[in-house]
């Protein structure tokens, strides 16, 4: 392996044939210069990228701080290992270049927000302990605290990179529809709810699956005609607002139940009345 362009201490270009190939390592490139050999032992990761996402990696490591590339690099082999998958190469851009901007923003004293945190951590419990886990390696490694607002955007990220997974669009979506969700819940019963509490977990569990349920078109189980009556009759005020709250995501969204559900959420509207 010869380099072709050094990018930083610790990542250079190389030509296999015509192609292009990004390799890493520590120290790979110290003291090195063009046409200089790469010792293999020294390769610790090898990227072949095409057109813009080549381009836009290699710019990154050539500008960004490399304790910040370094750390995400943790971060992504420490998330491959917990979940026990490969995730996409895209993601060594993407959550390079978002973390490096979250270290900036936090070393100047920027406030990083985030409305969907607690939603998040429900949707994407492993993803949001990743998070977790890069929180204590910045605390270590640079002495700075994020906010669980920026774990949660460190989850989204990993989540999406999994091989398979949604978009970045789709996967918040599913978070904003369980923030509405709750949101509706909150308004009819003219109160905030504990999300410590028992009840709170079931709810947001239940409607978790069911939005998984939704999405890949996996039918929901039945509930029994006289239960489900029973259920009407005797909470009926919950049961009104089960109905309203799943209209809304209806409209809102494109989702839509099947009116077993209705049943369903009342049961859990009825333990936080």
């Amino acid at each position: 392996m010869r380099i072709d362009r050094i990018l930083n201490n610790n990542a250079v270009v190389i030509l296999d044939g015509s192609k292009e190939k990004i390799v890493m390592g520590s120290g790979i490139a110290f003291q090195k210069r063009k046409n200089d050999i790469i010792p293999k032992h020294k390769v610790e990761k090898v990227f072949i990228l095409s057109g813009q996402s080549s381009e836009k990696f290699q710019q990154l490591l050539a500008t960004l701080p490399e304790k910040h590339i370094e750390l995400a690099e943790k971060v992504i082999d420490y998330a491959e290992g917990y979940l026990q998958e490969p995730l996409h190469d895209h993601i060594h851009i993407a959550l390079t270049d978002h973390l490096s901007f979250a270290l900036e923003r936090v070393e100047q004293g920027f406030t990083i927000q985030n409305k969907l945190t607690n939603e998040i951590k429900l949707l994407y419990k492993k993803e949001f302990e990743i998070g977790q886990w890069a929180k204590s390696e910045i605390k270590n490694e640079l002495g700075l605290d994020i906010p669980d607002d920026e774990v949660a955007h460190i989850a989204l990220h990993i989540h999406t990179a999994k091989i398979g997974g949604k978009s970045m669009g789709e996967t918040i979506q599913k978070a904003e529809v369980l923030s509405d969700f709750v949101s509706k819940v909150e308004e009819k019963l003219n109160t905030k709810i504990d999300e410590a509490s028992i009840a709170y977990q079931r709810l947001v569990t239940h409607v978790r699956f069911a939005l998984a349920r939704v999405e890949e078109a996996i039918p929901f189980e039945p509930i029994d005609p006289d239960m489900a009556k029973f259920i009407q009759e005797k909470y009926g005020t919950a049961y009104q607002y089960s109905e309203e709250i799943l209209e809304f995501i209806k409209n809102e969204y494109g989702l839509e139940f099947p009116p077993s559900e209705i049943a369903y959420i009342t049961l859990h509207l009825q333990r936080l009345l």
